[in-house]
């Protein structure tokens, strides 16, 4: 493989090369050595982006939203990266590239980049590197960043740990009632989005997610607005624009875009230490072959995880 200049990489990201940003993106996906440098290179060009979140059930139109927002934010004059984790291919371990397939007609504008993102297994709706390639996206000059998470309702907890403003979209008639009463997927909301509005059961929606918006335990002053689209039209997405601008004025004014900052900051670092940790633990302190042969003790009720766990951090050095 030949090697990988990191410095021009970076000055070709700085510099607003689409090369060099899609290189990028692939060293972070890959999780090559090289990445931790680059990320330590453009980290202090991150901060000024807008990274939204589009979250919610299959079905309910994430993709066409996205695609309705970022034509939105395009008629202002403004770039948008966008990245679409979707679920993993059982034959080739990559993308499914659905999200791509639909946002076809953006690939023309020079304004907007995609990048679709295979889950390989990673809890929470979102790529392990997304939080990664935000950051490249941030450095490269893109003003607004569309996260869109794989689909998979209340897992999808975890977006919140990526973006600044997390947009969960549901839609009447395929069971999005039952999706808005877990707790989980309701307290990330800070803006709602009935997509679909022009079918039957719209209001009754919007009825539904007050509802059980009032039962849930507020945490802030914040209270998360409902808002009504058809994507498909590109009808209600100045109004949903609108309501994410609101969002982020209370996000600087209150002072929870700080706390959010570094929440998200707290989350990498961690993220980065578990996975450095198990890379040194399976390897020094004990061998591949000996942590399979933990693993078959522990399946066949020789042992279990318990026991097993303390004896690897008993035989840990710090």
């Amino acid at each position: 493989m030949a090697r990988i200049d990191i410095d021009q990489l970076t000055a070709g990201i700085r510099d607003g090369r689409y090369r060099a940003l899609a290189q990028a993106i692939s060293l972070v996906e890959r999780d090559d050595p090289a990445a931790t440098r680059l990320l330590a290179e453009l980290y202090p060009s991150t901060g000024k982006a807008r990274i939204l979140g589009i979250t919610g059930s299959p079905g309910a139109g994430k993709s066409t939203l996205v695609d309705a927002m970022a034509r939105h934010y395009r008629s202002l004059g403004q770039r948008v990266g966008i990245i679409c984790v979707d679920p993993t291919s059982p034959f080739t371990g990559g993308a499914i590239l659905g999200d791509r397939i639909r946002m076809q007609e953006l690939y023309t504008d020079k304004g907007v980049f995609i990048r679709s993102m295979a889950t390989r297994g990673f809890m929470g709706g979102l790529s392990r590197a997304t939080n990664d390639v935000v950051d490249v996206l941030d450095a490269f000059g893109f003003d607004v960043v569309l996260v869109e998470t794989v689909g998979v309702g209340q897992d999808e907890v975890d977006v919140i740990r990526t973006v600044q403003t997390n947009v969960v979209v549901l839609v009447p008639g395929m069971g999005d009632d039952i999706q808005a009463i877990k707790a989980g997927i309701m307290e990330i909301g800070d803006v709602f989005v009935v997509n679909k509005a022009d079918r039957p059961g719209a209001d009754r929606t919007v009825t539904e997610v007050n509802m059980m918006m009032s039962l849930v335990e507020e945490h802030s002053e914040w209270v998360p607005p409902i808002v009504k689209t058809v994507a498909s039209l590109r009808q209600g997405i100045g109004d949903l624009a609108g309501a994410i601008e609101k969002h982020r004025e209370y996000l600087v004014t209150s002072g929870e875009l700080e706390r959010r900052s570094r929440e998200r900051v707290r989350i990498r670092i961690e993220t980065r230490l578990k996975d450095q940790f198990m890379q040194r633990l399976v390897g020094e302190t004990i061998t591949p072959e000996r942590y399979s042969a933990m693993l078959d003790d522990i399946l066949h009720k020789r042992d279990n995880p318990h026991d097993a766990a303390s004896a690897l951090m008993d035989r840990v050095k710090f």
